[in-house]
């Protein structure tokens, strides 16, 4: 009889009175039941994969490089017209002459008016009248007295002007002869 009156011990278990635990306690987390929001970080890193792909091939595509050489050669023919313009207008003014520095050797073009030594000096005749100021080539980065990057000369039999752009990108042969 000695053992009916032993208090028992260990592990007591409890019963709830009605439900069940997850309806008294937040235990949402220990769910293993997929909810099916979000992504996973496979499919992020596919999609992460697939924009870097196309993007490697937009850019080989685009080529910035050869972009970027053909505005600067749209620039210089621009800037060739322009000079070419400024002479002839000039030319016109001046009863058919050309401005005396223009020979039949092709020479730089100097920027403006300070040491041209070896360069055809046109800003003392173009300047402002007929043009702003010189136009200079878009790869260079010139300063007073340096050449515009353009060249220019005439024929001898015709005195047909010839302006180039000696500096084109990407094989160009950039000239304007009138």
């Amino acid at each position: 009889m000695k053992k009916l009156f032993q208090k028992q011990r260990g592990f007591t278990q409890h019963h709830f009175d009605s439900g069940d635990v997850s309806d008294k306690f937040n235990v949402s987390f220990l769910s293993k039941k997929k909810s099916g929001a979000g992504f996973t970080l496979l499919e992020i890193l596919l999609v992460v994969a697939a924009i870097g792909i196309l993007a490697g091939i937009v850019i080989i595509a685009i080529n910035p490089g050869k972009q970027l050489g053909d505005t600067r050669n749209a620039q210089r023919k621009v800037d060739v017209n322009t000079i070419l313009n400024a002479v002839y207008q000039y030319s016109l003014d001046n009863n058919g002459y050309l401005p005396a520095a223009i020979t039949t050797t092709d020479t730089a073009i100097c920027l403006d008016t300070g040491t041209c030594t070896g360069l055809v000096e046109l800003s003392g005749d173009l300047v402002p009248t007929y043009i702003v100021s010189m136009p200079v080539d878009p790869s260079l980065t010139a300063t007073a007295g340096d050449t515009t990057g353009y060249t220019i000369s005439k024929d001898a039999t015709t005195g047909r002007v010839t302006i180039t752009a000696p500096n084109a990108e990407s094989g160009a042969t950039i000239n304007i002869t009138r």
